[in-house]
């Protein structure tokens, strides 16, 4: 049976996949066209946060892993992205 809590969590995790994906999509589509270093990476940091975002919720909602493991999940792959982006600023 799925709650609000679950539901909740799906309309997010959703929401973070399409809008994360189209980040991902025009950031890389933008090194394709220009070349930039920095484009292709901060177009990997954003995919490695969308992915983070749909394990997590994968691992919890389809798997049945508890919820605390499937945030960790989560922030370990957003911490892992953040990370790339911040790169990305720095790269010339």
């Amino acid at each position: 049976m799925t709650t609000h809590i679950d539901l909740a969590i799906i309309v997010a995790k959703t929401a973070i996949l399409v809008l994360g994906g189209m980040i991902t999509y025009y950031a890389l589509r933008a090194y394709g066209r220009t070349g930039d270093p920095s484009l292709r990476a901060l177009g990997i940091g954003f995919g490695v946060v969308t992915v983070g975002a749909l394990v997590g919720g994968v691992s919890h909602q389809i798997i049945g892993v508890e919820l605390a493991v499937g945030i960790a999940i989560n922030s370990l792959l957003t911490a892992a992205g953040f990370a790339v982006i911040v790169y990305s600023l720095y790269v010339e």
